[in-house]
């Protein structure tokens, strides 16, 4: 299935067409503090089926200085979060709220649960991960 997405202004538009890797809640202090609130919800996708049909120029990154992986990658001129490509480790990543259309399935894991906000419980029964995601063979 095929979703698409967009920014707030309407500038930046893409779709993708590649099967999520992971769906996870993010409790990292990183994502917490880029989205504005409690968690981040990131739809994980290999490259491949990635395209943005509009508005590539006008996204921009900030990648925080002592992070691995971490980088903020929104529109510049309104500020909505968006999809993140990393050729380096060949995956695409998603804010859940930047799809217009409504994936097929849900978060299944909530990860960086170490870095939890005490004021953001987690309510559910999905697996926990102290840190980062575990490999998707389950390693």
């Amino acid at each position: 299935m095929a979703l698409t997405g967009s920014c707030l202004c309407g500038g930046v538009a893409f779709t993708v067409v590649a099967e999520p890797v992971r769906i996870a809640y993010c409790h990292c202090s990183r994502c917490r503090k880029v989205r504005g609130t409690g968690h981040a919800t990131n739809y994980v996708t290999p490259l491949e089926g990635v395209h943005f049909s509009r508005g590539s120029d006008l996204l921009t990154s900030f990648k925080a200085p002592d992070a691995q992986h971490f980088t903020h990658t929104f529109c510049k001129v309104c500020g909505s979060s968006m999809p993140r490509v990393d050729p380096g480790r060949q995956i695409a990543i998603f804010p859940m709220p930047s799809f217009d259309d409504h994936p097929e399935r849900g978060p299944e894991m909530h990860i960086w649960v170490d870095s939890l906000a005490p004021w953001d419980p987690i309510l559910d029964d999905l697996p926990q991960y102290q840190q980062g995601p575990p490999t998707p063979t389950g390693k």
